[in-house]
């Protein structure tokens, strides 16, 4: 059992390591560091670069699969300084992102959050978000992998906004870092540290508040599928915070490694892999996140091409599968019974809780219904392969 848990966690760890090198860094990129950095290499950290920054990927005291599993039973921190933080002001702020995103955003409670895709004129979604509604201004979150791209994106439609006489302005949050606290043990962790109560405080929803007298913006949200937090800290501030979590004995640090197949067994998307420039939210499984009123009025970018497929379906479909075999890797060919290619996996790993390999792809309409029964091919080995709802593992948000 020993050597299975072994093989599985240097399993997770060799993919996280060609993740990491074939999409978000070059050799020519200047790897920036987060205020973190040399905190995470005090405690043994394996920094690897991602999204233009050196980040965690594991550390000494803890391989990628204990990380994953102490996640699911007790209480991680991840550094996710690299992602894009920025603030949306202005009397038509709400308008001007409607435009760019999915969102019901004039009619989203202050304090409430969402997640939410920005589209591109065809349908296709240039980056996924979390969007947070604050008393004079919206919060955002987005990918550092996505950062230059999201920016160019926003500024174009900006310009265009403001000589229409728009009132918005957009402004990246560079004086903050971002650490998130992740799993059932997170809440308590916290709440040491504050002098409120954390009880009435629900999923996708943010608020101000002094943690240790150090002044943050809250989300009660995360990429893990666990209850979870995540922490706008001003930056000076941030490794002193991290002392103070980490003082907590359920509290460890935990890397990359850890936060990919912990999001791939709550069934979350990676951008680049898992969601693409090609590729519609309705194609995605994130139909959802297209609210009800943006349904009726459009008005956003590629609506043209996007709400027809809500009534009218679409050619393929995102899904989740179990494979027996070897892991399946991004790329692998998905087949049906008489071997016909079908789709393609986009992510996929073992699985550190459930004990099998998952991964996720699309697939032909018509081959996504849950228990169909498929193959993949890995190094041209056909390995059957379940069409298995998501996410694999059952989320445990703070309701």
């Amino acid at each position: 059992m020993l050597s299975q848990l072994k093989k599985q966690s240097t399993s997770v760890l060799r993919h996280y390591r060609t993740l990491s090198k074939r999409t978000y860094a070059t050799d020519s990129q200047e790897v920036k560091k987060t205020a973190l950095y040399d905190y995470h290499v005090e405690n043994g950290a394996k920094m690897v670069p991602f999204a233009g920054y050196a980040m965690p990927v594991v550390y000494k005291n803890m391989g990628a699969l204990a990380s994953h599993l102490h996640t699911r039973e007790k209480a991680s921190i991840f550094d996710v300084s690299h992602m894009l933080q920025s603030r949306v002001s202005g009397k038509d702020r709400q308008k001007f992102f409607e435009w760019l995103t999915v969102a019901d955003l004039q009619n989203m409670p202050v304090g409430q959050g969402t997640l939410s895709v920005f589209t591109n004129e065809q349908g296709g979604i240039i980056d996924d978000t979390i969007i947070m509604q604050q008393e004079d201004s919206l919060y955002v979150v987005s990918n550092a992998g996505c950062a230059e791209k999201d920016l160019a994106h926003i500024r174009k439609h900006l310009t265009l906004f403001q000589n229409q006489g728009g009132d918005v302005d957009f402004k990246i949050i560079d004086d903050h870092s971002l650490i998130a606290i992740q799993g059932p043990k997170a809440a308590a962790a916290l709440q040491d540290l504050i002098s409120g109560d954390l009880n009435d405080f629900g999923f996708m929803t943010g608020r101000f508040m002094d943690i240790n007298g150090i002044p943050c913006h809250v989300a009660r949200s995360g990429y893990t599928g666990e209850d979870g937090f995540e922490l706008s800290v001003p930056t000076p501030e941030v490794v002193h915070l991290t002392q103070k979590l980490m003082a907590n004995p359920d509290v460890e640090l935990a890397g990359l490694g850890a936060r990919d197949s912990l999001r791939l067994e709550a069934g979350l998307c990676l951008y680049g892999h898992d969601l693409d420039e090609t590729t519609t939210p309705v194609e995605a499984g994130l139909t959802w996140t297209i609210a009800k009123s943006r349904r009726e009025t459009g008005g956003f970018l590629g609506a043209e091409h996007i709400l027809p497929q809500i009534k009218g379906g679409v050619t393929r479909r995102r899904v989740g599968l179990t494979v027996e075999g070897a892991p399946a890797r991004e790329g692998a060919e998905i087949l049906d019974k008489d071997g016909q290619i079908i789709g393609t996996i986009t992510s996929g790993c073992p699985s550190p809780n459930l004990k099998k390999n998952i991964a996720m792809g699309y697939v032909k309409n018509g081959f996504h219904k849950k228990g169909t029964e498929l193959s993949v091919k890995v190094r041209n080995r056909v390995q059957p392969a379940v069409i298995t709802k998501m996410p694999f593992v059952p989320a445990s948000y703070h309701k």
